[in-house]
């Protein structure tokens, strides 16, 4: 099946051969992916044009219903979703994330649209600013609405997430998208992308779909433009320093692969509830998606009289994990995205043996059970635990700080102290999201303070809040998403944070009146 490219209100299929992507599971060809035919420029221009007008002429609430509308929709088809997300090697458990949390995140920004933003077009920010004596001369920050598109370029771990988390803020803050999946799970959010279409409910102009090469989009940007990318830092990188992003102050949006830690705290004792939490994270984070999401925990630090316990307790737990083919209801973990996919881990893996040995699982394809399933044709891997043989002072051999396998693999290190702990939660030279193990008080506030500057996001986690935590991993719309650094020094989501993204910042002055008069309506 070759996908399509929906541009400038059409559907278009590249006459051109194209990738071939492989079922997950099977191995089978599933897809071809193709983008050659599209005219680029002119797919900027339809959105600045068409999309840009239909969208900044409806109101805040306007467009928030639109999302509630879409949402709505999507949900009733979520059946066909999940039954094509096998292909990606997902279990259903798994694939909820990325399908319902996907929908759900328009939910969530609708519901923050309709209460906290008026019926308006323009964002007040902060109060008003005295500027005279007599009053007569004020200030007031506000954000408008850029007149530009918004490119997003997504990972393929989350086909469906990945796009609706992006989407939401930028149709609420009034900006048309153009959708770029990754190459590898491009037919699943290509088929959530004809249910968006056939809905009818986004205006005109305001979605464009590109499934293969992104072309020569990113030479034809604007100042008024967005370019949000999720992925590997190194690709991230390289499309930031493009001349024309350089040259026109494009406005540009990564969220990278980052080395993810969790800390269990010195008090935490190997018996109790907490440590039983640590464990279950780690594990958790190993196996969800089989390893393959951005905000999985790739270090584990712990105490170093911690540290055998630790091990044996996630050998228990991962000994349970049963590998194979998703529908299968047995099934606790499927496969990764695919053969190039497996192929890079395994690599990563050895670079990591560099400096970390195996303690558990194994990279031999042979050697580990896949319920009806076979490792040699689908995408299988097993969970791999790796001890970092050197956890001392000298952090630049640690080759676990710089490498990320992104699959089922996780480090371990051990710590001396709470400076210690901290000093290898920073080498990881700026992460998406981390974890603090502990009930003391006073420890987690030495790390928390001591490790925040060097993430998006901690997760502070014991016994009082486990029933109702969320997790290390789960990103949620609320809360920002993104981090310093190698995470990309960018921010997703966080609320109506995420819209402002799309708006422009500007310092209005004048008389009272003249700005009630402008920002009528408007709060």
């Amino acid at each position: 099946m070759k996908l399509k490219n929906y541009a400038l209100g059409e559907w278009f299929t590249s006459s051109n051969t194209g990738k071939v992507v492989n079922h997950a599971i099977t191995g089978l060809p599933i897809a071809e992916v193709e983008s050659n035919g599209l005219d680029f420029s002119e797919m900027l221009h339809y959105s600045r044009t068409q999309g840009n007008r239909a969208l900044q002429a409806l109101t805040f609430h306007q467009r928030a219903k639109l999302l509630k509308s879409l949402g709505v929709y999507l949900l009733e088809q979520k059946e066909l979703f999940y039954t094509c997300s096998i292909g990606t090697g997902t279990t259903r458990k798994d694939a909820w994330i990325d399908i319902e949390g996907g929908i759900g995140t328009l939910f969530s920004y609708a519901s923050q649209a309709l209460n906290s933003l008026t019926d308006g077009h323009i964002l007040l920010d902060g109060k008003q600013e005295a500027l005279s004596k007599q009053g007569s001369f004020v200030g007031q920050h506000i954000y408008s609405s850029i007149t530009g598109v918004a490119v997003h370029i997504n990972a393929y771990n989350f086909p469906v997430w990945g796009m609706l988390e992006k989407l939401a803020p930028s149709i609420i803050a009034g900006v048309p998208v153009i959708v770029k999946p990754a190459t590898q799970t491009a037919f699943l959010t290509e088929l959530v992308a004809q249910h968006i279409v056939a809905s009818g409910i986004l205006p005109k102009g305001a979605f464009q779909l590109i499934c293969g090469s992104l072309g020569n989009m990113l030479e034809h940007t604007t100042y008024q433009d967005v370019v949000s990318f999720t992925g590997s830092a190194q690709t991230g990188q390289m499309l930031k320093a493009n001349h024309n992003i350089v040259s026109e102050s494009t406005r540009f949006m990564m969220e990278a692969d980052s080395l993810n830690c969790a800390i269990l705290g010195e008090d935490v004792a190997a018996d109790s509830a907490d440590f039983n939490l640590y464990i279950r994270e780690i594990c958790n984070e190993m196996t969800t998606k089989a390893g393959q999401k951005c905000t999985a925990i790739r270090r584990a630090i712990v105490p170093q009289d911690k540290l055998e316990a630790v091990i044996d307790a996630i050998k228990l737990r991962l000994g349970k994990v049963v590998i194979g083919h998703p529908e299968n209801p047995s099934v606790t973990m499927g496969a990764l995205a695919g053969l190039e996919q497996r192929a890079d881990v395994l690599a990563n893996i050895e670079r990591l043996s560099e400096s970390a040995e195996v303690v558990y699982g194994t990279t031999d394809l042979d050697s580990f059970n896949v319920l009806d399933g076979d490792a040699n044709r689908g995408a299988f891997l097993a969970p791999v635990l790796m001890v970092n043989q050197d956890s001392g002072s000298d952090l630049s051999k640690q080759t676990a700080h710089d490498i990320e396998a992104f699959g089922p693999v996780c480090t371990l290190f051990s710590y001396s102290n709470t400076e210690h702990a901290l000093a290898l939660a920073a080498r990881g030279k700026g992460s998406l999201a981390g974890s603090i193990v502990t009930s003391n008080y006073d420890l987690a506030q030495q790390l928390c303070l001591g490790a925040a500057a060097h993430h998006g996001r901690l997760l502070l986690l014991n016994e009082s809040c486990s029933s109702e935590s969320t997790g290390h991993g789960m990103v949620l719309p609320q809360l920002i998403h993104g981090g310093p650094g190698r995470a990309g020094g960018s921010e997703e989501l966080g609320g109506l944070r995420a819209v402002k993204h799309y708006m422009q910042r500007t310092a209005l002055q004048g008389n009272p009146e003249m700005l009630a008069a402008i920002l009528t309506n408007t709060k």
